[in-house]
Formats: C-alpha cells, structure tokens, sequence
C-alpha cells in the first residue's frame, strides 16, 4: 500500500468490523434487559456470495484468535464480502460507497500486525474512557499525512462537538444536515444524543423511520470520507442516511428551505472558482471565501425557525471586506444570532 489515504482505508475498515462485534454485543445485552429478542447479525448461517456459513467466524473476537493464515483468508473471503451486504438496501448510501470497497492487506503477517495494534490502541482508549476512538485514531493516521486531502481535512474535536450539540439539543422530529461533514463527527452525535434523550419515542415506528432514514443528510466531496462517514452513521443505528457526494456550494446543490438544524466545521481553506458557485449564495455574499459561503448556505438551506452550530475563522468576526459586512448585516438583521463563543487559539 502506497497510498496513506488507502492505509487509512484499510485500517477503518478493521476499526469497522471489530465495532460492529462491540455494537452486537451492545444491542444484545440492551435487549436482554428490556427483554426484546435479539437477532444477532452474526447469529445462525450468513450467506456469503454463493456459501453459506457460521457467522460467529466472522465475529472480530472469534477470528483475531485464529492463525494468521487462517484468519486472512477468513477476513479476505467472508467478512469483506459480508460487511458489503449488511445493508439490504441496495440503494442506501452506505451500499453505494461500501461497494467498490476492497481488502488490500498483502500479507497475512500484516493483518495480523494490525489487528494485535488495533486490538491495543482500543484497550488502552478503554481504560482512558474516550468514546470516539475511531476520530482519534482515524485524526492520529491523518496527522502523518500533510497531503490527506486538497481541501484539507480537519476533524473537529469531538468535545467541541459534543458541546455544539448540546447547546442544539436535537429534538426528535428534527431535519439534520451537515454540509461539509468529513467522516460524520456532527450528525453521529447529534444521533447519539437523540438515541439517549429520547430513547421512549424511538419505540414508535415513525419516529425510528425518521430516525434511521430522513432525519440526518451530509455531503462531502471525498470518496473516502463519504465510505468512513456511511460506516460511522450505521455503527450509529442510523441505517440509511442521506449523505451523497457533493459539492455544497456549487449549484447542484438545490437544498433550499429544508433542514432545521445544521451543524458544521466547514473547511476555511483556499477560495472557489467564481463560475461553479450557486448564484443565490453570491447574492448574500459577493465572495470567493468558502467560511462566507458556507455560511450564505446555512441560512439558504434552513427552514423559517430552523437553528444552526457553525464553527467559523475570526476573519468571518472582523473582517472588513464589502462580503464580510454584507454577512454579518444578513445574520443581525434578518435573523436572530444567539452567541458567538470564542475558543481559544490552539482549540483545534
């Protein structure tokens, strides 16, 4: 693997299968104490292409005992192809970019390397409490990668996150988007959140459809980040959300009036070709600045009395060009900005 995005790749997928063994087991014991049945995903036979075989072989803590020989071909053979299908719905998102996926570890050697590291790096977030290992070791592999994106890829630290959401406090009938949203950071807690605040209401079958399909949408112009962001939603229980590769701020985004609560840490880097920018966000702010944009987009995309999070540079605060005042006129006077919280330098 020569590609440090593709080792990133390789090594999500890994963090993947052995989160959706912890999750199983999650979901298990949660309906244990309900007493709800439970039909484990690894449970009976799994049909894999043309076989049919015991799924528990295909349980992350099962196989990594196995010999490395073994446990390859196991990884390489049945648990790819199965990870692929987990989603019935052909066209869900996590369908469309988890299909051209492909194991890419050379060596049995080496799997075996990864998955005995993985299995450390887990252990010791365990005992250190931290929920989201999957951002940090996924910002850790970035971190040694100065080219790991042309825009740039800069995960939010999930407590800020976690303190935008709270601040939000998502309620259950709430259209969610975040239009920038790299490997899911916002809309994955905004889902946790909802899953622990209104867990009753989940029981009703309309609420968890909504829940599961329409409540949460992203876009991103990144492949990769698209497939990480599709694997962190249904870790997440929400199995079809609507994230699709976009370019937000072009005009192919038509996302007008739709959402009630946007969250974002959009990317503050570099300045767009004037032509590809949707012409109704220029009428807000006259300005290649994709912070400025950005923000247009916001206030385009949310309904009458929707609310939004955004994480912004200083220079959105005091800059003094014709766009930065035209914004921050747009955001006074014609809607109502709560707070500006200042984060100390170095925060991110």
């Amino acid at each position: 693997l020569v590609n440090p995005l593709e080792v990133i790749e390789q090594i999500t997928y890994l963090m993947f299968i052995r989160d959706l063994d912890d999750s199983d087991n999650l979901k298990a014991k949660e309906s244990a104490m309900l007493g709800l049945p439970y039909e484990s995903i690894f449970s009976g036979e799994v049909q894999v292409g043309e076989r049919k075989i015991d799924g528990n072989q295909l349980k992350w803590s099962v196989f990594r005992d196995f010999p490395a020989g073994r446990m390859y071909s196991i990884v390489q053979e049945w648990v790819f192809p199965f990870i692929k299908t987990l989603h019935s719905d052909k066209n869900s998102a996590y369908s469309k970019y988890m299909d051209d996926a492909i194991f890419k570890l050379p060596t049995p050697l080496l799997l075996d390397k990864v998955v005995t590291g993985l299995d450390e790096v887990y252990d010791m977030m365990n005992l250190m409490q931290a929920s989201d290992v999957r951002g940090d070791v996924y910002e850790y592999l970035l971190s040694k990668i100065a080219q790991s994106g042309r825009n740039g890829q800069f995960r939010t630290p999930r407590h800020i996150i976690k303190m935008m959401v709270e601040l939000m406090q998502p309620q259950m009938d709430d259209v969610i988007c975040d239009p920038a949203m790299g490997s899911a950071g916002f809309i994955c807690a905004a889902a946790q959140y909802v899953s622990e605040h209104y867990a009753m209401d989940l029981m009703k079958t309309e609420n968890k459809r909504h829940y599961t399909t329409t409540m949460f949408s992203g876009f991103d112009t990144d492949q990769t980040m698209l497939r990480i962001g599709a694997m962190n939603m249904m870790l997440h229980g929400v199995e079809a959300p609507n994230i699709s590769w976009m370019d937000s701020l072009s005009e192919d985004n038509t996302h007008r009036d739709e959402y009630t609560l946007i969250m974002a840490n959009p990317p503050f880097t570099g300045s767009l070709d004037k032509e590809t920018i949707s012409k109704d966000l220029l009428a807000i702010a006259p300005t290649k600045k994709t912070e400025l944009l950005f923000l247009a987009l916001f206030l385009k995309a949310l309904k009458v009395g929707g609310r939004c999070a955004s994480i912004v540079p200083d220079g959105v605060l005091f800059g003094s060009s014709k766009a930065h005042k035209a914004l921050r006129q747009e955001l006074v006077e014609f809607h109502r900005l709560e707070a500006v919280i200042s984060l100390p330098s170095g925060g991110f």
